[in-house]
């Protein structure tokens, strides 16, 4: 009798979760539909403002305000309260673009007078010998700026390119997601148990695979962050030592409200061991230490409301 009433607890409990998610992914694609019809700009404008008022009123607030303080000791309250109005508004702009990335800028580094992006020729010269070297490379990308311009930029350069990332949870939202971005942004390949194995093969064939390598990963590899411990996912410095290609990391940075600054690194050199095979924890900490100099520079357009030291 028990078994059978918790079993029904069991089902009426999954059949609401997805009546749930039904309505919210209904909801969501909804509105990203609603925001392609509007101005790109004006809707960033709108989103970031928006965020910058309600944002210091929601519980990741505190998480932003005490992985400030911990990263930067030195500011004040109101300098740290600063940099969270500019983290909340980024992000507002992040979601206004999201719907309409597709129309945001012209990627083509060799046309920037008409474009509203800026870069240095190194930048091109970078993109330009990895798409004609003939291997493949992995680009390591932040919560920086607008983070999802680093997946569109290499195939904006003729580069063949794929990038890994989290489906959102709701399939309808994951479906409306993934449509968006596979216009853009070449090959999908999803954070699911087979995607190191398809991310070698990809690179094996020549392709430019990029990840976002900034968040707290619980099996991960103790790396140095701001001077506090954490754990960084291995996985970027696991698949060069399996598949010989160049690493650089690739940041689109605000340089006003429509503006973007965007780079390419010089390639990363791995640290090897004694036999000369790739150091992953010590590969990964010099990766660590390139994302902490870009936030250091613009410490309010990173992602600081999710726990990154725990």
């Amino acid at each position: 009798m028990v078994s059978a009433l918790q079993t029904a607890k069991a089902r009426l409990r999954r059949s609401a979760k997805a009546a749930t998610n039904a309505v919210i992914g209904w909801l969501a694609v909804a509105f990203m539909r609603g925001l392609r019809k509007l101005n790109v700009h004006s809707t960033s404008d709108r989103l970031g403002r928006l965020m910058r008022r309600i944002g210091p009123w929601l519980p990741e607030h505190r998480t932003g305000r005490a992985n400030l303080a911990a990263a930067f000791p030195e500011k004040s309250p109101d300098e740290i309260e600063t940099i969270l109005g500019g983290v909340w508004e980024n992000l507002g702009r992040v979601a206004g673009e999201f719907a309409n990335i597709d129309q945001l800028m012209q990627l083509d580094l060799t046309d920037l007078e008409n474009s509203n992006i800026e870069s240095e020729p190194a930048t091109l010269e970078r993109f330009l010998k990895l798409r004609d070297d003939g291997k493949g490379a992995l680009i390591f990308a932040a919560h920086l700026g607008n983070w999802e311009l680093p997946a569109l930029i290499p195939p904006a350069q003729g580069m063949r390119s794929a990038v890994l990332f989290r489906p959102p949870n709701v399939p309808a939202v994951r479906r409306a997601v993934e449509e968006t971005r596979a216009a853009n942004m070449g090959t999908l390949i999803a954070t699911t148990a087979d995607a190191p194995m398809r991310i070698a093969r990809e690179l094996s064939n020549g392709v430019h695979v990029g990840m976002l390598v900034d968040q707290y990963f619980g099996r991960g590899v103790d790396v140095t962050f701001f001077g506090r411990m954490t754990k960084a996912n291995p996985m970027l410095a696991r698949l060069a030592r399996q598949v010989n290609v160049p690493i650089h990391g690739l940041r689109v940075v605000r340089k006003s409200q429509h503006r973007f600054w965007i780079e390419l690194t010089e390639e990363i050199t791995p640290v090897r061991d004694a036999s000369g095979d790739i150091d992953i924890q010590q590969t990964m900490q010099v990766i660590t230490s390139v994302i902490e100099d870009w936030i250091r520079q613009y410490p309010d357009q990173w992602l600081w409301l999710h726990r990154r030291w725990r």
